[in-house]
């Protein structure tokens, strides 16, 4: 059994080996025979390759120079076109170069006929100046005057004729102008007056306080007139107690003041008890009632006209207003009523009608504070304006109103004719006959300063005036210039309210006796 196993071994031994060698030597062949074949493989494909890559050369290199005959055809051609084109361009320039030559040859024989010409002109123009000297010293022979006394007499012909002709044109122009202005401004005015309605309450420098009896005198006097001084001290107005049976006079410039004073004596009158310190209690409770009513009045006027967003403090100025007189019409209804217009005749022309209501009524806003401060209402009021911030608008209409400043807006242009509406009115204002004396000595002797002029007459209350010229001196055609410029004359140093007319009047009258 071992020698069995052992044979077995040495076999296993013996054979391995063998077995080992013999797949070796079958594996080598198998794989020298495979390599062989991948050779064989590498070889082939690879001569494909040359074979393809050269073919790949063959194409390329043909269609390069398919490429290149074609580029060259095209290059030939745009060369034949452009050659072509250069050709013709040569052609035209060398035809334009014998056009400007004719041309030039043509200016030429042009030129010297010109010089020909002007030669021939100065010669005729010698000839013509010789020949005028001898007319005008013909004429001077003939007519008996001198060149220069002609001359005169001609120009003095032409003048008379232009100073005809332009009579004529201005009273033509102003004639059109004036219908067609006349009936615009009719139907934007009457429009607004129409459309407008303003009660006005004329006040004075005086009021008057009704007395239960004459007996309250004495005890408005006081024990040494001591009830009397207090309360002129205290309100500073004059107090006139005369022979008027139950009254007492309030005298004082300040309307203000004698408001206060006014309400502060019929408090006491009421109360019946008068003394110096129920004098003061009184004249405190007056000043309260006064300053309230005040404030009321600006607010109250704001709201009639529609217009908000005033500054306080010069609402309180237009409640002031109300209290202030102007030729006998309340400041403040007229301010009412020139914002009343100005926002009318805005709305006529597409303006903005609020602003032109603020405009109109704040234009006499200065008149609140022009006996407290120097300067004139217009001035003061602009700088009120200014103060509170108001729309630069505003403070044009402000400054223009009365023609101080140059309006550069419709709406101050439209505030200015609102306030002359407002004061033309008839009944507005009355006018003290001291200044009604003036104005119309005024307008006389502005028309009686003309050269031409025998007399004039002012008529209407001022608001027409009558020239009557001499007819020697002043022809029909002068008239026309007459009268305008009496009417400038009129405008640039007078002030009214309105208009006035300027009649011209030439008469001629011959006078003979019967015998």
């Amino acid at each position: 059994m071992l020698g069995i196993i052992i044979a077995v071994i040495v076999s296993l031994v013996i054979a391995v080996p063998l077995t080992f060698a013999f797949t070796r030597n079958s594996l080598k062949k198998q794989n020298e025979q495979k390599i062989g074949s991948a050779e064989e493989k590498a070889r082939a494909i690879i001569d494909e390759a040359l074979t393809t890559a050269e073919t790949k050369k063959r194409e390329a290199l043909l269609e390069a120079k398919e490429e290149n005959i074609k580029t060259r055809n095209d290059l030939e051609k745009e060369i034949r076109d452009r050659r072509s084109e250069v050709q013709r361009n040569e052609r035209r320039i060398q035809q334009k170069e014998e056009t400007i030559d004719r041309k030039s040859d043509a200016l030429e024989r042009k030129e010297q006929s010109l010089t020909a010409r002007d030669e021939s002109l100065q010669k005729q123009k010698e000839e013509i100046s010789k020949l005028s000297e001898q007319k005008v010293q013909e004429l001077e022979r003939i007519s008996g005057l001198t060149s220069e006394q002609a001359k005169d007499y001609l120009l003095k012909t032409v003048e008379e004729d232009v100073k005809h002709d332009s009579a004529v044109m201005i009273k033509e122009m102003e004639a059109e102008a004036k219908e067609e202005a006349d009936k615009k401004a009719k139907e934007y005015v009457v429009s607004a007056i129409q459309r407008c309605a303003a009660d006005h309450v004329a006040e004075s420098t005086i009021s008057v306080v009704q007395l239960p009896n004459d007996e309250m005198k004495g005890r408005i006097i006081g024990r040494e007139g001591r009830n009397i001084r207090t309360l002129e001290t205290m309100t500073g107005v004059d107090l006139i107690i005369d022979d008027t049976p139950e009254a007492v006079v309030v005298s004082g410039f300040d309307p203000i003041r004698r408001e206060i004073a006014r309400i502060a004596l019929e408090k006491l009158i009421v109360d019946g008890r008068i003394h110096p310190a129920r004098i003061e209690e009184m004249v405190e409770k007056a000043k309260k009632e006064v300053d309230a009513r005040i404030k009321e009045e600006g607010e109250a006027a704001t709201l009639e006209v529609g217009v908000h967003g005033i500054q306080p403090e010069l609402v309180k100025l237009l409640g002031k207003m109300h209290f202030r007189t102007s030729y006998g019409q309340n400041a403040l209804k007229h301010s009412i009523e020139v914002a009343q217009l100005s926002g009318l005749l805005a709305g006529e022309l597409g303006l903005d009608v609020r602003l032109a209501k603020r405009a109109g009524l704040l234009h006499d806003i200065g008149k609140a504070v022009d006996h407290e401060m120097e300067g004139s209402h217009v001035q003061l009021g602009a700088e009120l304006c200014r103060k509170y911030k108001e729309n630069p608008v505003v403070i044009n209409a402000v400054e223009s109103h009365h023609g101080d400043v140059e309006p550069t807006n419709l709406i101050s242009c439209i505030v200015q004719a609102a306030d002359t509406i407002s004061a033309a009115r008839p009944g507005a204002r009355r006018e003290t006959l001291e200044t009604y004396t003036t104005r119309l000595k005024q307008l006389e002797d502005i028309t009686n300063s003309f050269k031409g002029v025998a007399n004039s007459y002012a008529i209407q209350a001022g608001r027409e005036v009558r020239v009557m010229v001499v007819p020697e001196q002043i022809s029909d055609t002068d008239m026309v210039l007459l009268a305008h410029d009496i009417s400038k004359r009129i405008e640039s140093e007078m002030e009214y309210p309105g208009q006035i007319k300027v009649n011209v009047i030439r008469e001629s009258r011959v006078t003979d006796y019967a015998k």
